[in-house]
């Protein structure tokens, strides 16, 4: 015989279950399995209600509440112990995975943050203030990795696969992407993002991080209002574009200004600004198009300025003939360790364009075509630094030769922080006539060999 009393303790005691699982879940540390689990579960179902192909075009205010009502269907109906703060945080983040990059959102937000850098899908690490630290943040999987990774892709245009593992790309906010892929990544997918703040740096910022100082700046700016051709030289994550775009300010208004990227980072805040970008061959191998091909193409489009983002290759010998033949005042970065090794890396590059010259033709070609040199660095503390300011001067025999202006040296290291002063060497510029043909009168006694402000100091 049926005890209903018996029943309904029974169905008491087994609702009671369903409510314990999850609270022993949560009492066993499992708190975040369950939001992962229900995450997933949230992102199948509303893509199943709303269509894969039309979410991207729905209003995000849309898709927020259908997330939210999605959301509070599952915990009513599994009587799931969330708090508020939980439900709100999953909604966020299944809308970054729905329309943003997953997991990395909360990194990309973080105004501090410079480079992102995921070596696997659990070990994410980042740069603050040019250290290098590890997240807590993780992907569930390579799968999970690598559908972020495409989705980004996708989005320029781009494709990333088996047959073409190596991709470069950037985001809407001008962040660089680079992504590389198994078999040629051997621990699973890799994804790498150089971060450009939202907003553009100034010389004056500059000069307050301690990273140029107030005579050499004031140099630098005239340099380029005089139409001298400049090198900005130094390693990875140096600052070599930032400085590059800070000089660029410096340009007139009135100019034609052509700018030549592979992944495009420039900032130029001019109205004039025509900017190319390199394209990658198609699936077929076919219809890439190299820096070199887009500055013979910028030598027909009236340029007054030729601005490269960074010099790799055989673009270098049609860059330095384009300064020799009037297209002078541009600026390009070049990596290399020392302004005497960005003279090597030029004269390497330009062989690399197949055109069989003597070296002494090409040697002869930069030391007429470039007038500075800018050598940057990274210091051990994270900090960037101008560590050299040189000078072309000519040629003695067929050895380029060079005169440095300006220096930082180093003093040591106080509480993890670099000290040293920048330093006059005593030389005077030889462009400093054609300065002042252009209206610059630069005091004599910025290159004084003294510590810039004619004291030693700490910086």
């Amino acid at each position: 015989m049926r005890n209903p009393s018996f029943e309904s303790e029974t169905d008491e005691r087994a609702g009671m279950d369903n409510l314990r699982g999850p609270l022993r879940q949560l009492q066993a540390g499992g708190h975040e399995n369950i939001l992962q689990d229900l995450r997933l579960r949230i992102h199948r179902k509303l893509i199943d209600t709303l269509d894969l192909t039309k979410i991207s075009n729905l209003e995000t205010e849309r898709v927020k509440v259908e997330i939210r009502r999605i959301l509070e269907d599952m915990v009513m109906a599994e009587a799931l112990p969330l708090s508020r703060a939980d439900r709100d945080r999953l909604a966020i983040e299944v809308h970054h995975e729905v329309f943003g990059l997953g997991p990395l959102e909360t990194l990309m937000k973080d105004p501090e943050i410079s480079d992102i850098l995921v070596n696997s899908h659990d070990r994410i690490f980042v740069e603050r203030f040019g250290k290098l630290e590890k997240t807590d943040v993780r992907f569930r999987d390579d799968a999970h990795l690598m559908q972020i990774i495409e989705r980004i892709v996708t989005r320029v245009g781009r494709r990333v696969d088996e047959s073409s593992p190596m991709v470069d790309a950037r985001l809407a906010d001008g962040s660089r992407v680079n992504a590389i892929i198994p078999p040629l990544a051997l621990d699973g997918p890799i994804l790498s993002i150089r971060r450009f703040g939202l907003d553009r740096l100034t010389i004056n910022d500059l000069i307050q991080f301690n990273s140029v100082p107030p005579q050499i700046a004031e140099v630098a700016a005239a340099c380029v209002k005089s139409r001298l051709n400049i090198i900005v030289s130094g390693g990875t994550g140096a600052g070599k574009t930032t400085l590059l775009n800070c000089l660029s300010n410096y340009i007139p208004e009135t100019e034609r200004i052509v700018t030549i990227e592979d992944s495009a980072e420039l900032k130029l805040q001019q109205e004039h600004v025509v900017r190319l970008e390199t394209r990658p061959a198609n699936i077929e191998g076919q219809g890439a198009v190299t820096q070199r091909d887009l500055v013979r193409n910028a030598l027909r489009m009236r340029p007054d300025r030729i601005v490269i983002g960074e010099v790799r290759g055989g673009e270098a010998l049609d860059m330095m003939q384009a300064m020799n033949t009037g297209h002078d005042g541009s600026i390009s970065t070049v990596h290399a360790n020392s302004a005497r090794d960005a003279i090597s890396r030029l004269e390497t590059m330009m062989l690399m364009a197949g055109i069989n010259l003597p070296e002494r033709a090409l040697r002869e070609q930069i030391a007429s075509a470039v007038d500075v040199i800018v050598q940057l660095t990274r210091m051990s503390d994270g900090s960037r630094k101008l560590l050299e300011f040189s000078e072309i001067t000519g040629m003695e025999g067929s050895t380029i030769t060079t005169q440095m202006i300006f220096k930082f040296e180093q003093r040591g290291v106080e509480n993890g922080k670099v000290i040293g002063d920048f330093v006059a060497t005593g030389v005077l510029p030889s462009f400093m006539e054609r300065l002042e043909r252009y209206g610059f009168r630069i005091p004599n006694t910025h290159f004084l060999p003294l510590a810039l402000g004619g004291k030693r100091r700490a910086i």
